[in-house]
């Protein structure tokens, strides 16, 4: 049905004022309203689940409509980014006594330095020093969603930020640092921001709301609130607003570099999997559920998985701040602050011209990465049942020091010159998968708003079969056969569910960003039928 149709209809309009709400929650001091009976787990994974079956076509747009979109927006705004020299920064200096790279606010973020140590194995560890980035403020990573032709629908944002590499991509409804909503830098004010400030008072129904972590290995201890709010009310979205179904979602996430990774993040914690009965088998004697094969059942227990995480999330991280200065093998000249051996990231500076954002133009720094990052599930079925292998991964600026990550998370660039054990573990099972055994591939951008050009390559890949896989030694194989995926996982990895991680994202600090966007690439329906539970 045409936008055109639903406005006559009466279930469109609404007034022009992004976010003006057209009527009001409990009044101030009240309790607030008791649940509706369709608010429980198996409710909103149903109404998840029929969004994300909606592809094609919403209420709205069509999703091959969507790239004209886009076209139309970049003609209606002037966006450019250019590289400048550190001196050419406009509010920025490197700070007298430390090097820190901050702003003479004293607010949006420093870039600092950072002294990590990591307990190893038989008590041996390592350590390393990098700059990072110091944003000690919570953002807001907020999606609208509403009912059109009984389907969900989600208002989608189409904006500019200055790392991605096309610049402009699918965002959620509001994306904003404190610092951007407390303007800071004196702009314009954050649309349909006061939906997640104060969703009861201005009508809304939270269906998710976490705090997550942001990349671990550039940001120090950053988290956002990832919220998805229901409104019932009418609103009229503005120009660089459209509401999708989760379907179109999942079909544009094909697409390279076009849904963002806060898109990703938030939509991990909307639940399309209803996890109850995935867990914690009720007959101790029939763990894997084999009695009844129609009866779903994860290898390990939720319990058993958390005491797991809990006692991987046990190992000794020492993440302590120093100054920029003082790092060791790095090196800063007019343009750049790198390392030595100019691997891994570097820190640059970057003029920004974007006539659709708060403020219209504005210097900052921006981490690059030297390489293209791979991120991967393996996936296998266990009685039916698909499970993927996650690692406990350490990144020294996570709050906790570890999270769950996909099976491999690695630059393969950096890892080059390794063989063997020096390799990331299964990385020559997901570059060497056949096409048959991808499930998904797609090239998505990382946080554009502080990285220039972080790509990775997401892929869910079935592992393969044959000898090795119970754990035999690696050596029955013919030496050209990829590194057996055992069913007994390694130290630091263990299988799950989707139904399982699903459950988790929706709690804050469990799965690192990149895990979360694959889980939103199986949630939102692009990783196929393939990975469904009741198949």
């Amino acid at each position: 049905m045409s936008a055109a149709v639903h406005a006559e209809a009466g279930v469109h309009a609404g007034p022009a004022v992004p976010g003006a709400p057209a009527g009001s929650g409990a009044p101030a001091g009240t309790l607030p309203r008791p649940p509706s009976p369709d608010t429980g787990p198996a409710a909103l994974a149903s109404r998840l689940a029929r969004s994300a079956a909606i592809t094609g076509s919403g209420a709205f747009l069509r999703t091959d409509e969507v790239s004209d979109w886009f076209d139309e927006r970049r003609r209606a705004h002037h966006f450019a980014v250019r590289r400048i020299p550190f001196a050419g920064l406009s509010g920025w200096s490197f700070r007298p006594g430390t090097g820190n790279l901050g702003h003479e606010s004293g607010r949006f973020f420093t870039v600092e330095g950072l002294r990590v140590e990591v307990e190893g194995e038989g008590g041996l560890g390592r350590g390393w020093q990098q700059p990072i980035i110091n944003q000690p403020e919570v953002g807001i990573l907020g999606i609208l969603a509403k009912e059109f032709d009984g389907v969900l629908h989600f208002l989608m944002q189409a904006k500019m930020e200055p790392g991605n590499p096309n610049l402009l991509q699918l965002s959620p409804t509001v994306q904003a640092t404190r610092s951007n909503y407390l303007k800071v830098h004196r702009g314009a004010d954050v649309p349909y921001l006061d939906r997640f400030l104060a969703p009861e008072r201005t009508g809304g129904r939270v269906l998710c709301d976490a705090l997550q972590s942001e990349h671990g290995d550039w940001f120090f201890r950053k988290s956002n609130r990832n919220m998805i709010v229901e409104v019932s009310d009418d609103i009229a979205p503005h120009d660089d607003f459209r509401w999708l179904t989760l379907g179109q979602i999942g079909e544009l996430l094909h697409h390279e570099n076009v849904v963002n990774m806060d898109v990703r993040s938030v939509l991990a914690g909307a639940p399309v999997t209803d996890p109850a009965g995935l867990s914690d088998p009720a007959d101790p004697a029939d763990p894997a559920g084999l009695s009844d094969p129609s009866e779903f059942r994860a290898v390990q227990s939720d319990t058993g998985l958390l005491s797991w995480f809990a006692a991987e999330r046990s190992s000794y991280v020492l993440a302590e701040r120093i100054p920029l200065d003082g790092l060791e093998g790095w090196r800063r000249d007019a343009w750049h602050l790198e390392r030595d051996d100019r691997r891994f990231f570097r820190v640059v500076a970057v003029a920004v011209e974007a006539g659709s954002r708060e403020v219209a133009g504005w210097t900052q720094p921006l981490i690059e990465p030297v390489g293209r990052g791979v991120a991967a599930f393996v996936v296998r079925r266990f009685h039916g049942v698909p499970h993927v292998l996650v690692q406990a991964r350490t990144e020294a600026g996570l709050c906790h020091g570890v999270e769950l990550a996909p099976t491999v998370q690695c630059v393969p660039e950096d890892h080059t010159r390794l063989s063997g054990d020096g390799r990331p573990p299964f990385l020559d099972v997901v570059l060497g998968a056949a096409p048959d055994r991808i499930h998904y591939e797609a090239v998505l951008s990382e946080e554009g708003g502080r990285f220039l050009g972080a790509e990775s390559r997401y892929l869910i890949v079935e592992a393969p079969d044959g000898a090795g896989r119970r754990g035999e030694a690696a050596q029955t194989l013919p030496e050209s056969a990829p590194e057996p995926v055992p069913d007994v996982p390694p130290p630091g990895y263990q299988w799950a569910t989707p139904a399982q991680l699903a459950s988790l994202a929706r709690h804050g600090f469990y799965l690192n960003v990149q895990a979360r966007t694959l889980l939103s690439v199986i949630g939102s329906g692009a990783a196929g039928p393939a990975l469904n539970a009741r198949d």
